[in-house]
Parts: C-alpha cells; sequence; structure tokens
C-alpha cells in the first residue's frame, strides 16, 4: 500500500480546497455500493502442503463515497475494498480501489488519484488492460484490479481521444498464501520483490493512448514505457525453504484494441509488441462474437464466442493464453431479474488442456443479486502452467447486497 500514501494526501488536500472553494455551491453526495458472502466448494483437496480443505468462505465489502459540485463539472470519488477469507490470510485484505479528483471542461479531463483504468475488447484474455495491477487473490481471470496511483489528461478532438498517464508508483502483483487455493507449487514471497528500476516501486511510469470510434469502427492505440505489470519469477533458497521472489522489469510496450460491428457480428482484435532487458514479446489476441437476437420469438439474446490467443514466447512462458482456441456463449435473459449467463472453453493446442469457466447471475429484488460461478480443469502436462492448478475445481456461490 505504500505506493498510495502520497498520491492520498496530495488527493485529500485537492479535494478539501476544492471543496472549500465551492463551500458556496451546491454539494451532492451520496453512498452506494455492495457486501456480500462468497462460498467456494471445490471437488478435492489441494495437491499442495496447506490446501487440505474442500470448502471457502468469504466476506466482502466496497462502498463508494461521491462528491458533486460546480454544476458537476467536478467530482471527487472513494471506493475502498475490504475481504475477510476463512483459509488465506492473504486473500483477506484492503486495498483502496478508486480514491480521486475528477475535473471535466468542455474539451478536456483531468483525473488526480487512484483509479481503475479498463482497456480492451475481447472475452477470454485483455492484453491491453495495461495500466492496473492484476488483483490474483479476487480470482484467477484477471478481471480484478488493484488501485493503481495516476494523473490522468484527456484531450477531446475531431480525430479521437488522447490519453496521457502519469503513474507515481507500482502495485504489486497479489497472490495466494500457503492456504490459498490457485498457486504454484511454490508459494510466492511479494514482502522480497525485486525490480530492475532502482527507483524500485516508486518508478514514475508513463502511458500515451489514443482511442477514436468511427462507423462501425472502435480504434485504440497506446504506447506504455515503465514497469512490467507481470513478474518474473525466481526461485530462492532462505534458510531450508524454497520460495519465489517476483522480479519486475522495465518494459516499453506497444499496443492496440480493434472492434468492427456489421449487424449481429462482432470482430474483436487485441494486440502487443513488448520489449524488456531479457527479449522481445509479441502476442495477439483475436476473435468474434455473432448474437441471435429473440431467440424463438422470447426476449432471450444468445451470443456465440471465439477467439485465438497466440504468444511468440510460449515456448517459454507461464502465461495461460499463448496458443489457445477458446469458445463460449453468452445467454441474456432481459427480464426484469437482469438474468446473465455466460460460458466458456479454452483448449490449449500446445498442452491439449482444457479450461472450462461458467458465470450466471440473477437480481434478487431490488437490492439482492446472486451470482454463481465454476471452474473446470484438465492439464496432464507438468510443464502446463494449468497443470498446477488442475486439482482446484469448484463451484462459487456469491450473494450481494447493493445499497
Amino acid at each position: 500500500m505504500k505506493p498510495l500514501i502520497s498520491p492520498l494526501l496530495g488527493l485529500s488536500i485537492l479535494i478539501a480546497s476544492s471543496l472549500t472553494t465551492a463551500a458556496s455551491t451546491e454539494i451532492e453526495f451520496d453512498i452506494s455500493g455492495r457486501i456480500g458472502a462468497e462460498l467456494r466448494l471445490f471437488n478435492q483437496n489441494g495437491r499442495y502442503e496447506g490446501q487440505n480443505y474442500k470448502a471457502n468462505v468469504s466476506m466482502f465489502v466496497e462502498p463508494t463515497f461521491t462528491w458533486q459540485w460546480n454544476n458537476g463539472y467536478d467530482a471527487a470519488v472513494i471506493t475502498p475494498f475490504f475481504r475477510v477469507d476463512q483459509q488465506d490470510s492473504k486473500r483477506s485484505h484492503v486495498d483502496l480501489r478508486e480514491g480521486y479528483w475528477l475535473h471535466v471542461a468542455d474539451t478536456w479531463e483531468l483525473k488526480l488519484g487512484v483509479a481503475q483504468v479498463f482497456w480492451g475488447v475481447t472475452e477470454f484474455q485483455h492484453l491491453s488492460d495495461v495500466i492496473n495491477q492484476t488483483d490474483f487473490v479476487e480470482d484467477i481471470d484477471g478481471e480484478d484490479k488493484l488501485g493503481q496511483p495516476l494523473l490522468k489528461l484527456s484531450l477531446v478532438r475531431d480525430m479521437g481521444i488522447f490519453d496521457v498517464y502519469i503513474l507515481p508508483g507500482f502495485r504489486e502483483q497479489t497472490s495466494a498464501g500457503s492456504h490459498g487455493r490457485f498457486r504454484l507449487p511454490i508459494v510466492i514471497d511479494n514482502d522480497d520483490a525485486t525490480y530492475e528500476s532502482s527507483q524500485k516501486d516508486k518508478h514514475v511510469d508513463v502511458v500515451l493512448r489514443w482511442s477514436h470510434s468511427t462507423g462501425p469502427f472502435d480504434l485504440g492505440a497506446y504506447v506504455f514505457k515503465g514497469t512490467n505489470r507481470e513478474a518474473v519469477l525466481n526461485s530462492q533458497l532462505e534458510g531450508s525453504e524454497l520460495k519465489l521472489v517476483p522480479y519486475y522489469t522495465q518494459m516499453t510496450q506497444v499496443g492496440g484494441d480493434l472492434q468492427y460491428t456489421s449487424g449481429n457480428w462482432l470482430w474483436k482484435a487485441e494486440g502487443i509488441w513488448r520489449d524488456t532487458k531479457e527479449h522481445t514479446l509479441r502476442a495477439t489476441q483475436t476473435g468474434f462474437e455473432y448474437t441471435f437476437y429473440g431467440i424463438a420469438n422470447s426476449a432471450i439474446d444468445m451470443g456465440m464466442l471465439a477467439e485465438y490467443s497466440w504468444d511468440s514466447d510460449r515456448e517459454k512462458s507461464s502465461r495461460l493464453f499463448q496458443n489457445d482456441l477458446s469458445i463460449g456463449v453468452r445467454f441474456g435473459m432481459n427480464d426484469v431479474q437482469s438474468t446473465e449467463v455466460l460460458m466458456g472453453l479454452t483448449y490449449d493446442l500446445d498442452y491439449h488442456s482444457t479450461s472450462f469457466g461458467l458465470e450466471a447471475s440473477r437480481r434478487l429484488g431490488n437490492s439482492w443479486k446472486l451470482s454463481l460461478d465454476a471452474r473446470i480443469f484438465n492439464a496432464n502436462d507438468k510443464e502446463d502452467p494449468l497443470y498446477t492448478i488442475d486439482d482446484d475445481n469448484y463451484i462459487g456461490l456469491t450473494l450481494e447486497r447493493y445499497f
């Protein structure tokens, strides 16, 4: 949490100053958020020491505090996140997902503080999503992110939106502890992380991005220079105990994303070129989604998805998506309860392993939501990165209350 302290102090001073200046105007305040409980049921004990259990319960809360003034041109948002986990002490954690001040003008926008930024158009992997660090103790799908200290300036022009990001501080990846599931055979020691940069987690990263929508095309491209969000894991012997120590390199990454809409079709593509001291990486994620609207004259929509993942460094990569084919189906019931179902299967063309995922959710009344998710893995090759979590098949239930 150290990289957050300085931006938060500056943000607090700035917000206090802005609110004082705006004391003569009307300030709107709102509290929203969610609180919930999660149950995960595994079909067998874990493969590694400390994983001798088949059930895990956790609870979480994520409130959002919002202030608006200056006729909505200024806003402050604070969203902390708290989780307490039954089995894994590393999964019991606190994070500031967002805490920023935002000023909006006619042709530009300024954001300062801690925020989350999402880029990408594909479903099974988001190669373009480079700013926020992944919160892997939340889930292994890479969708959950840690808050990132940043200064963002957006310029709105006829030829697109130009974003400049200054990132004054780095967030290390979270990972499961010795009692957590979805971990490697050797526990990762994030407390001893090392860096290529002499500034370590204080290195200031810079990102330039352009995005534009024209006709059926949604386009995006960016250049990132700074600390690689993906760590190299080096084994280290401490006494008689072997552990993995993350090493974060410096990188230059150029990436882009494209979505083309044509009737019921969505054609999608993401790609990156990454250069570090060790090697150069190229990776792509391409595919499509075709939606059948109003199946059998009902309100149900069904989308069929297919994507292919390619990684130039796949023979040495520990990434799950290096030469994989993914297919899926998405149902939108379009009912009062906002029922949704997404199923997907990924087949590794190198190791011949499979990973199946299911996500479903349904509102219960106006304030409650019930979600079901499941993961089923099948990997037999010990060289396959998926093999390390082959025994972690589970079904999860989450009950949330929104306020």
